[in-house]
């Protein structure tokens, strides 16, 4: 088995730890678990790295073209994302117990789907904006991942008291922190959007070509936009923001990685592979 394979499943499984010791710690209410949970996912972070490093030096471009890449690429920047807002702030222990099982399910995927051989760009896919168009996917897709997984904390807080939930921010300041973290998402993902209009206006001479992969990524940034306007112009607040940010990220999955992988797209061929 190549060593590629080999740091891949080992970061699948640490995810796989992470994610069941934050499973298991919300149930039984234990801080020990939450914390072996936190260094199960830095320790994952580590051969996911090495699984990056590897698969760039293979091609000499940036991992991430087919399915399997990209999902790589999302799920190191949400974990990366996660580990340095858990690093900077302890007031959100809990928050793993979405994040992780998400980055295990889709890094688990992402290695059914993984190839021996890393895909590469033709010479006319070659553009410097595939570097702002997945950078604004990727850290679009985590600041909202970390959003809901806030939206889900306020919801177990608000029906909840005692134990480990006396230790989380007050219900205002996880709405707060749910909001930039939407706030954050929706420019990133804007900008992956205006930068993937400009790339295919390179390739194809058109800014627009309402491929389902563009109108999908076009609904799911309105989705957000939608949540802004609720909160700025509608004063919305709490619960119902938190359920909107957790039905959304469903969206935002189904968008990134479910629409290219089902349906037949400009996207297939330079990044996607069935």
């Amino acid at each position: 088995m190549k060593p590629e394979f080999v740091f891949f499943w080992i970061a699948v499984a640490l995810y796989g730890v992470s994610a069941f010791s934050y499973i298991f710690g919300l149930i039984s209410g234990s801080g020990k678990l939450f914390t072996f949970g936190l260094f199960a996912a830095l320790a994952g972070l580590v051969p996911h790295t090495v699984v990056m490093a590897l698969r760039w030096s293979e091609t000499g471009i940036s991992p991430f073209i087919s399915i399997s890449e990209s999902i790589t690429l999302g799920m190191f920047m949400t974990v990366l994302f996660f580990l340095i807002f858990q690093f900077s702030t302890k007031k959100v222990r809990p928050l793993g117990v979405l994040i992780m099982p998400v980055a295990f399910v889709l890094m688990g995927w992402a290695g059914t789907l993984l190839k021996g051989a890393a895909n590469t760009l033709v010479p006319a896919l070659q553009s410097a904006w595939i570097w702002v168009h997945i950078i604004g996917a990727s850290t679009g897709f985590s600041s909202v991942l970390i959003a809901a997984g806030l939206g889900l904390m306020y919801l177990l807080k608000e029906k909840k008291s005692g134990g480990i939930y006396e230790k989380l921010p007050d219900l205002q300041s996880l709405d707060n922190l749910s909001y930039r973290f939407v706030a954050g998402g929706f420019i990133m993902y804007g900008l992956m959007i205006v930068s993937g209009a400009f790339w295919a206006n390179q390739v194809k001479g058109s800014y627009w070509n309402w491929d389902p992969v563009e109108v999908w990524s076009l609904v799911s940034w309105l989705t957000y936009g939608i949540y802004l306007h609720l909160r700025i112009t509608m004063h919305w607040r709490g619960r119902r923001l938190a359920w909107y940010a957790l039905i959304a990220m469903l969206a935002m999955i189904v968008s990134y990685w479910g629409i290219p992988f089902s349906v037949e797209t400009f996207h297939q061929g330079f990044r996607i592979e069935h």
